[in-house]
Parts: C-alpha cells; structure tokens; sequence
C-alpha cells in the first residue's frame, strides 16, 4: 500500500488542478482496494450541502449534479461523526438516500472517511462495493491516509482552484479573495509575476509562452549545453572513476539524445507551455513509472533521471533570466519570496508582496517595509499555476489580497491608493523640519534599508543619515560572495550620498532565517547558534573583505559606523 500511496502522491504532484487532483484520487484508489465505485465529495458551505466531483462506477452524469446535504444521507453522516462508517449493506440503513442519477442501486457495500482539514470536514471519500461486505481494516487505514494526505491539496484547491485550471486563464471574471498576515501596510495594484526556487524541478510554475518557435530554439540550447555539461564532466573524471562507473554518463547521454523524450517536450510547448513546466511535465511523468516498478535497481535510475531533469532546467533557466518580463506595476507571488526576488525587479517597478511563507519579523518583511512596499505573508491556498498577468489587489493593511478583481473592488482599492498618496504628500512639507518633541528633545530620523535603491528616496523625505544598512541583501542577491570591490562600490555609493550625515554598515548577518543559497548553514538552534558575528568570526577570508570594503568606502568621508551583529561577549570585539 505504501507504493501506491506514494504514486497517488506523485501524480497530485503533477495535477494542475482540483479537479485532475480529485479524478486521480477516486482512480488510484478504486484501483489499489479493487472496489467497483470510488467518489469524491466536496462541502459547500455556502450551500450547506456536499457536492460530487468525481468518481468511479457511477453514471458520467451524475459527477457535478449530485448534491448531498450536510444533515442527509451516510455522507452527510460521515461528516457529521468525523469518522469512517463501514456499512456492509447500506441500502438498509436508515440514513441510506437514493440518487436514481448514480446507479447506485447496484451497490450495496460502503465505506466512506472524512477529509479534514486544519479541524474542518472539506469533503468526504467514499467507496462502495456490489456484494454485502464489511471492508477490513487495512482497507479502512488505506483510505484514512490518504484522505490525511491529501486534504491539505483538496482544502487549497477548493480556494485556489477558480484560478487553478488552464481554462480558468481566459475567465477575467472570477476572483480570488487569499488570506495572510498583513506586513507591510498600504495598498498594492498591478500584474501578479509568479516567481519559483531556481533550479527546482518541482516548483516550477506553468506559463503559455507567445513565441513557440523561440521557446523551442532555447529547449534545444539547453539540450545541446546540457551534452556538452556532461561530456565535460566524463572527461574530467575519466582517470578516477572505474569504467562500470564511467557508464553513467553514456545513459546519461543516451537520455538526452533520445527521441521520444524530446518529442515528448517538444509537443508540449507546441501547445503553448513554456519549456521548463514542459521539461518538468515529462520528466516527472517517467519518473512515476520508473518508481512504480518492483526492481530496487531501476527505481534508483529515477534518481539519475531527476537529476538530468534538474541540469536541463538549470540551462534553460540560464537563458530564461534575460527573458523574465516584469510589468510597470509588478506585484511578486510565490511559496517564498526572497531579497533577491525584490532585487531583481526593476526599479519602481515592484507595487506588492504575495507570500506564502513568511512572518512579520522575516528578512523580506523587513526589506518591504523599507522599501515602502505593501506585502502579505503566510497565505494559504496560494494558486500553484495560472497566476501571471492577473490584476492583483495587495491590501497590505488587512493582509489580504485580491486576484482577477472586480471592477468595484478595484475602484474601491483605487481610490484608497489614491487617498494614502495625498496623505503622503500633505506630509511633505513637514519632512525638512526637526524631528523633534514639543518639550524640545531632539530625535534623530534615519533611514533602514538594505537596497543602494532606496537611498535616492529617503533622502528626498528627510533621512538624517542611514541608521541600519543590512549589508547581507548584497550577499543574498547573487550566486557567490562579492568581491571586495563589488563591496567598496556599494558602501562608497551609500556613503557619498549622505556625507557628511552617518551612516550605520551592519557587517555580514546570516544565519536563522537569513541563508545564502551557496553557503549552507547547518545548526540545530538556528535563531541563537551559529549565525551573525559567530559565523563571520569562523570565517575570516570574508569577514576581512568586508571590513576592508568598508574602511576603503569611508576614506576622506569619515562617516562611517561599523555595527557587529550578535556580539554576546565582550572577546568577541
């Protein structure tokens, strides 16, 4: 059981909808018990009734049109008790109801298990049988699991999937309503960008390309330099490796040259995919099937086959960054979006933050807040596909945001933007007076940022001098360490620009929930271990480079203030 479960795993992995998800689940697991009917309920609550979306064994017509109210029938007793019902003749219950739609006459046997979700009945599973027969318990904990298991996609799909289906992209009318935590406030309206984890296979997101004859020409570019890659590599490695070893790169390569695989791509993207989700599509579909296998040798080669996956996609996405389209008014969406996300959105481009992991006191949130960028964090349900080029409304106040809107709503939120710009100008007259308190002390206003950007802005509302500059956001936007110039540059820049006013340069702060993607941190107390000054000070060949920067930045400003992260003894200065 714990193989099919996993299959059944693998393939709502592949799904890019509720719908497919749910055809998948009443397909496997009809299958895997060898029942005559499966089928899946959803609750509505607006309707106080569940509705089935799919199943097995039952005439097509009913999928969509049977409605079971909350308080009827065995499945509306399922999510009354919270727990399985395993009835060996059903038709005698007194809670049996009869749909003449179904055929569900034929069926006399029935086990059905609550989904739940975060303590909420999202739907009910059933599966039914012809003769009269209690089903065993191994049956009953096969179902129990994988409603677990899958509760969280159905409870995200039955939020996101209006958006969530390819046909769903030409509907402008249906909006999405995602709740977060509000982390910076103000209000955000412009074209959502889904971004993803670089060089992930299973995150990337699905895009309709509008040049299919480009998009085919850059597949078989990173087709070609993933050859070349991997040929690279045999040779290097030709003298250490024995020759059975050896042999790895020649299935690696007939991989690659094989035919039906690249056709299998290339019929994707001329449909209209973009060429990574089409890679991702395939690539994963293989390896499904070469983990359904028995053999323990073959099902390794899945391995070797995601990790080619992963280096085709990691050249594709080499030629992708130059193609990356951000709108005027660009609002970021993701499962995670980082500092370097932010950074790479051209200047005032970036109008809001969508995120489905973060907090409050999270690095980004902190960034956005600097930067004056509405965001929210923490949303669940956020849409895995289908979400490029929808007007997003980011209500920064509230922590919610608004997808496809309509046209109310975005006339509400327009003018609401519009109010808060008016507020921001009546204070601009106030920005060149003393930051000072009606008994007369005095209170310095600086700036806290992590961006070069965002100086230009706070000088112009009446920054004194920069209080905090988070040093890390260089580190965290690139691939490597910066160099020591590529350092100078930036201080120096910051520091010219507010001299003789100080500046405050806080050296390298990683660590806790600040990673740098080339330099892996492993601590068990992440939040008060290894991190800040105790990470620079094990690792002098970057914390001299920095400091050195630094110093070489100041010379003939002498407004420099060096801040140490984390100090917690006085050795450590």
């Amino acid at each position: 059981m714990l193989n099919t479960l996993r299959q059944i795993v693998l393939e709502v992995n592949e799904a890019q909808d509720l719908q497919e998800i749910l055809e998948i689940m009443v397909r496997q697991v009809s299958k895997a018990i060898r029942v005559e009917a499966c089928s899946v309920y959803l609750a509505d609550r607006s309707q106080n009734h569940y509705k089935m979306m799919a199943s097995v064994g039952f005439y097509a017509k009913a999928k969509g049109h049977v409605t079971i109210g909350f308080n009827e029938g065995l499945v509306g007793l399922v999510g009354e008790r919270e727990e399985p019902i395993n009835i060996p003749d059903a038709q005698n219950h007194p809670r049996f109801c009869y749909f003449p739609v179904t055929g569900e006459e034929r069926y006399k046997a029935f086990l059905g298990v609550p989904i739940i979700h975060q303590r909420k009945v999202v739907g009910v599973l059933v599966v039914q049988q012809r003769q009269k027969r209690k089903f065993d318990e191994g049956e009953e904990a096969f179902l129990i699991t994988i409603s677990a298991q899958l509760a969280g996609c159905i409870a995200e799909g039955q939020t996101a999937g209006v958006l969530s289906s390819p046909t769903a992209l030409q509907d402008e009318s249906r909006s999405l309503t995602l709740h977060g935590l509000p982390v910076s406030s103000g209000v955000g309206i412009g074209l959502g960008v889904r971004i993803y984890k670089p060089a992930d296979l299973f995150s990337v997101p699905d895009r309709y390309c509008q040049d299919i004859k480009q998009e085919q020409k850059r597949f078989q570019k990173a087709l070609s330099k993933t050859k070349k890659d991997i040929l690279r590599l045999h040779k290097r490695l030709l003298k250490q490796l024995p020759q059975e070893e050896q042999s790895l790169f020649d299935a690696y390569l007939k991989i690659l040259e094989s035919d039906s695989l690249r056709l299998e791509i290339e019929n994707l993207i001329n449909e209209g995919h973009w060429a990574p989700w089409a890679l991702k599509k395939i690539i994963k579909g293989h390896v499904q099937k070469i983990e359904s296998v028995s053999d323990p040798y073959l099902r390794e080669r899945a391995r070797d086959l995601l990790d080619l996956g992963q280096r085709v996609l990691a050249n594709l996405e080499a030629e992708s960054k130059s193609l990356m389209h951000y709108p005027e008014k660009t609002v970021l969406l993701g499962d995670e979006v980082t500092a370097s996300n932010l950074a790479e959105v051209p200047e005032g481009s970036l109008v809001g933050i969508v995120s489905a992991k973060g907090s409050s006191t999270s690095h980004v949130a902190i960034l956005a807040r600097a930067m004056g960028i509405p965001a929210v964090m923490g949303v669940t349900g956020l849409p895995t596909f289908s979400l490029e080029n929808h007007s997003v409304i980011v209500d920064g106040y509230n922590g919610a945001a608004y997808v496809s809107p309509s046209e109310a709503m975005l006339s509400a939120f327009t003018r609401l933007a519009e109010e808060e710009k008016e507020l921001y100008e009546g204070l601009e007259e106030l920005k060149n007076l003393p930051a000072e308190t009606p008994d007369g002390h005095r209170v310095p206003l600086c700036v806290n940022t992590g961006f070069v950007g965002d100086v230009r802005h706070a000088m112009n509302i009446g920054a004194e001098g920069v209080g905090l500059f988070r040093s890390e956001v260089a580190f965290m936007i690139r691939d490597r360490f910066p160099v020591e110039q590529e350092q100078y540059q930036i201080y120096r820049e910051l520091l010219e620009t507010f001299a003789p006013k100080q500046v405050t340069l806080r050296t390298l702060d990683v660590g806790g929930d600040k990673a740098l993607p080339y330099f892996p941190i492993r601590e068990e107390n992440p939040a008060l271990g290894w991190r800040g000054m105790r990470i620079t000070l094990d690792h002098p060949e970057i914390f001299l480079v920095q400091l050195r920067a630094m110093v070489r930045a100041s010379r003939g400003l002498e407004n420099l203030r060096i801040l140490f992260p984390m100090i917690t003894h006085v050795s450590e200065i």
